[in-house]
């Protein structure tokens, strides 16, 4: 569906507006080599990565009296106050003027200190830089109201777990600075980026420009801006805050109470995806003393009539939750303490014993009966990533078509890099096993206990004989009846294609 007229954005009141001066940073920031390579190279290995660890130290004695990359990261990310001399050694070919005027620096004492976080970013195959306000961290204080933040954990690692496969029309929901979006431009034809604030679309628009990217910028609140259209792909990292529906901080309090936002987006999107079209959303979600969380976010999903993946990947008691995100927004003191108390008071009263976080991933196949997963997966090394999500989307279909028959005539394959682990309790007779794991390291919740049958069977899964055949061979060899056996180990193998520790060899069920 085409897009509708829109009316012009104006957002010359708003910072780094002024094409010219976004275009003149990106140029001097880029000449002094501030990007993913010449940063670490500067600091050295330590000292970058005290500072991702929010210890700034070893950075401001790595930078002392350097070249202009010095003066840029303790401007950008350290932010330093710096002497006017260095500041247009690093920024030449800006007017200083237009610098302040357009939000990019602020004069400070004897010389000048950043307005703006400016900071590099890369994935496998470009550079970015990108445009956001400085955290609590950088400037002290709660930030402002209309706070744009910056690359964090989450928007990672939603970029990370987003489906990377062409598309032609994308929406990036509640833009921010912009980070999925600048991601996405590599594999859509089109990208249409929203929020409900005009500073944040005014520093997504420099984080597209500065990077040579143009989106199609629109104000207003959820899908208010694409009423009537439709899209291939749909991202967002929207406001997605748990508490009583206050709206402290635009970029983390959406004004709905309780988890009422991630139900209303997953209700909406159907009307928003082409056929075949993905969605995928950062949520959290309330968790009660009387209930599962799969039973409220597994009725959100199954209500959007889309095929859904939910994956939680933390659950936070109230306190931890009120703590990090007051934290987050630099809030400390009397004001903190009054913020808290009645932030926790809420969660009391609604009977909130948690709250859960989490990755939604949904694709509209127009199936009278959607397929839904909701898996718990917590672990480390198992966090989602585009590939794996389109590898499970992909397996959980084969194997909704795949009967019985199907799979006794498919031969299998272990996947590349699983491993057996055993685990044994001493006995009488010697270790006791009392488990049998198929792990696949990196997988995201790619794990199956089997029986003895089952890792007899797998174990002979090398691709060359039809499933049917092996178990033939297996009753045969030791006195079992072959449909028992199959009824027993069927199950054991449709969680192994699901979780991709089998990989079926043969063509897929018509």
């Amino acid at each position: 569906m085409p897009a509708s007229p829109q009316p012009t954005l104006d957002l010359s009141d708003q910072p780094l507006s002024d094409p010219d001066v976004v275009d003149r940073v990106g140029a001097d920031l880029r000449a002094a080599g501030f990007d993913s390579d010449g940063v670490p190279e500067l600091l050295g290995a330590g000292a970058h990565a005290a500072l991702g660890r929010g210890e700034p130290f070893p950075a401001l004695r790595a930078t002392r009296d350097g070249p202009p990359l010095a003066t840029a990261v303790r401007l950008f990310l350290l932010g330093t106050t710096e002497p006017e001399s260095a500041v247009r050694a690093t920024l030449p070919s800006a007017d200083l003027a237009a610098l302040v005027a357009q939000g990019v620096l602020e004069p400070d004492a004897d010389g000048f200190r950043a307005g703006l976080d400016i900071r590099p970013h890369a994935d496998e195959d470009a550079e970015f830089l990108v445009v956001s306000d400085l955290d609590s961290d950088t400037r002290p204080g709660p930030v402002r109201r209309e706070h744009v933040l910056g690359i964090g954990s989450a928007s990672v690692s939603l970029a990370r777990a987003v489906i990377r496969r062409p598309v032609g029309r994308a929406l990036d929901l509640g833009t921010g600075c912009g980070i999925q979006a600048l991601h996405t431009a590599s594999h859509a034809g089109s990208i249409t980026a929203t929020d409900v604030s005009r500073r944040a679309l005014a520093l997504a628009g420099a984080t597209a420009r500065i990077n040579g990217q143009h989106w199609d910028l629109r104000r207003g609140s959820l899908f208010e801006p694409v009423a009537g259209e439709r899209f291939d792909l749909i991202v967002s990292n929207p406001p997605f805050v748990v508490g009583d529906g206050r709206q402290d901080y635009v970029y983390r309090d959406s004004g709905v109470a309780g988890d009422g936002l991630g139900a209303t987006l997953v209700g909406a999107m159907a009307d928003h995806l082409n056929p075949g079209g993905t969605a995928q959303l950062l949520a959290n979600w309330i968790v009660r003393d009387d209930g599962d969380w799969r039973e409220r976010v597994g009725d959100w999903v199954t209500g959007s009539g889309l095929d859904a993946w939910v994956v939680q990947r933390e659950l936070a008691d109230p306190a931890e939750y009120v703590s990090l995100w007051l934290k987050d927004a630099g809030e400390r003191g009397g004001q903190a303490e009054a913020v808290a108390t009645a932030w926790l008071d809420w969660f009391a009263a609604e009977r909130v014993t948690g709250i859960g976080m989490g990755l939604i991933t949904l694709q509209r196949n127009d199936s009278a009966t959607p397929l839904v997963t909701l898996d718990e997966i917590t672990g480390a090394g198992e966090a989602v990533t585009g590939p794996e999500a389109d590898a499970f989307l992909a397996r959980r279909r084969w194997l909704d078509r795949a009967g019985d028959a199907d799979l006794l005539g498919t031969a299998f394959s272990v996947s590349p890099g699983t491993m057996l682990e055993h685990r044994s309790i001493p006995g009488n007779a010697g270790w006791q096993p009392v488990l049998r794991l198929l792990r696949r390291p990196g997988g995201p919740g790619a794990t199956l206990q089997v029986d003895e049958w089952g890792e007899a069977l797998l174990g002979g899964c090398t691709g060359t004989v039809p499933l049917a055949l092996q178990l033939q061979v297996l009753a045969a060899a030791h006195g079992l009846d072959v449909a028992a056996l199959a009824g027993a180990v069927l199950p054991a193998v449709r969680v192994g294609v699901l979780r991709g520790l089998l990989h079926p060899v043969d063509s897929l069920p018509a």
